[in-house]
């Protein structure tokens, strides 16, 4: 099972969905791994129901780091914000469906920290940056 799972992260991390960058979008934030240098960028634009209607992702970073983002990118569209905000650890684990070392979890949950950081920093209906 390991190796599907395998094969799924390597063809998410040579192939990976929702690259790039949406302009405009309803919140974007970015944020590093400074342990490893792994750099992650998500923007989400939402529907008039406060559901995902597109979300991209740019940055750099290993194959963990990257094939999260892209998994991570590829299961919200469609989903309420509140869903996502609801998303956890476990989630993204189930995804990879690989058992990660400490420093391999933190390639594979910065994806989630930076959309979470996202969604929360929204203040009527637009992210403030600073």
């Amino acid at each position: 099972m390991d190796d599907l799972y395998r094969d799924l992260i390597l063809d998410h991390y040579k192939n990976p969905r929702h690259k790039g960058t949406l302009d405009p979008h309803d919140f974007s934030y970015e944020d590093e791994n400074p342990l490893c240098g792994d750099r992650l960028r998500i923007d989400v634009r939402l529907d008039a129901n406060q559901c995902v209607s597109e979300v991209a992702f740019t940055g750099r970073g290993c194959a963990i780091s990257q094939a999260s983002a892209s998994m991570l990118t590829e299961s919200i569209v469609g989903k309420p914000l509140a869903a996502v905000k609801a998303l956890t650890k476990d989630d993204i684990l189930e995804m990879l469906g690989i058992e990660l070392g400490p420093t391999r979890l933190k390639c594979a949950l910065l994806s989630l920290k930076v959309l979470k950081a996202g969604a929360y920093g929204l203040e009527g209906g637009r992210y403030q940056e600073e």
